[in-house]
């Protein structure tokens, strides 16, 4: 029996796996910090800071309670608020867009290339007077093209932050991600490829200054338990989730090797003549946080596969410009052609590291199988 005819179930992600593999080591860091006595603690995180800025080739790390709260305190630090104009791809999560507007900042989309990053050419045509920042998101797991984007940051003086939040261990001429611009922001979200097992996040960045403020701003605006340099908020890290993530990060290259592993496998097997496949430059390294491919009739593929037992799900079918909290913003659909037809064709297949060759071949066949019927 070919694998085509053998219906199982292959979810999206696999969290109960994850657990199962790192079973003894992850209790064992939830015993240590519970045995210690200091369940909220700035302290406790200092490990995992030092451990992360090495990752990432940086000076700096901030550990916090979100990937959005690393965004918000990242634009906080560099003095970006009301008046200020931050430009940002169209087709992201709405955590980016949300992180500007809650510094009272102005949010400035941009269009997208191909590759569903953010089009250096649509961030030129954006600049006024007005604005401060680039916010540059590596979508899907691939970095976007920073050496165009940071020489228009530096022609215009603006300030660059990546979005790091899909892009953990990814690489760009040999770099990796959260080094790249001024601050960088990761979410260590559950999903993502260096997952807490709740929400968490941090920040990355060269900038002396700027780690010491959001340091402050994370833990209440305190400089000492009874001085309050300025209002700040609680955004700390748990500690659990801290001794999570360094056990995590001992293990995150093996975790992406099997990503792309899998990813080598999809693009060798699938059919390339009725999709669009994701496609790389020799100076890119992606880590796959998704495995996208683009295809017209989406919707009737998802369900497809979807009947087969197949999880494929799409990030993200309505673009940043059209939902209603961006009605204020003064765009309409049609204004930004590329991410709109995207976000009609665009469609996740699963790529968590715990899938098997047989369930790899399993998805692609009934992929391809879907594509000859229907093209």
């Amino acid at each position: 029996m070919s694998t085509s005819q053998k219906h199982r179930k292959i979810s999206y992600v696999e969290m109960t796996l994850q657990f199962e593999e790192e079973k003894s080591e992850a209790l064992a860091c939830v015993e240590r910090v519970l045995s210690s006595g200091m369940w909220v603690s700035v302290g406790a995180a200092e490990d995992f800071e030092k451990e992360i800025a090495a990752y990432c080739g940086v000076d700096h790390a901030v550990a916090l309670d979100s990937g959005t709260s690393a965004l918000y305190l990242a634009m906080r630090a560099l003095d970006i608020g009301p008046g200020d104009e931050v430009i940002t791809p169209v087709n992201s999560h709405f955590g980016s867009t949300s992180s500007i507007v809650q510094v009272g900042a102005k949010p400035v989309f941009a269009d997208v290339r191909t590759d569903q990053n953010i089009d250096p050419q649509s961030i030129r045509a954006a600049i006024t007077g007005d604005t401060k920042a680039i916010m540059a998101v590596h979508l899907t797991g691939r970095i976007a093209d920073m050496k165009a984007i940071n020489d228009i940051a530096r022609e215009h003086g603006l300030l660059v932050i990546e979005d790091a939040a899909q892009s953990i261990g990814s690489r760009y001429y040999g770099e990796r991600s959260g080094g790249l611009g001024d601050i960088a922001a990761f979410s260590a979200h559950p999903l993502k490829l260096l997952n807490a097992s709740g929400d968490a996040g941090f920040v990355t960045t060269n900038n002396g200054d700027a780690v010491e403020r959001i340091g402050r701003l994370r833990n209440h605006g305190l400089h000492e338990r009874n001085t309050a340099l300025e209002w700040g908020h609680t955004a700390r890290m748990d500690v659990i989730q801290a001794e999570l993530l360094r056990m995590r990060l001992a293990r995150l290259d093996n975790v992406i090797e099997r990503r792309r592993n899998n990813a080598d496998l999809y693009s060798s097997l699938l059919n390339k003549d009725n999709l669009h496949l994701p496609e790389f430059g020799d100076h890119e390294f992606s880590t796959f946080h998704m495995y996208v491919i683009q295809v017209e009739r989406r919707e009737e593929l998802q369900d497809y596969l979807n009947s087969k037992g197949i999880e494929a799900l799409v990030h993200y079918p309505k673009p940043l410009h059209v939902q209603p909290a961006a009605e204020n913003l003064g765009y309409r659909e049609g204004d930004f052609p590329v991410a709109e037809k995207q976000a009609n064709q665009i469609l996740s297949l699963p790529i968590h590291q715990f899938l098997s060759e047989d369930d790899i071949k399993y998805i692609t066949e009934h992929v391809n199988h879907w594509c000859v019927k229907n093209r």
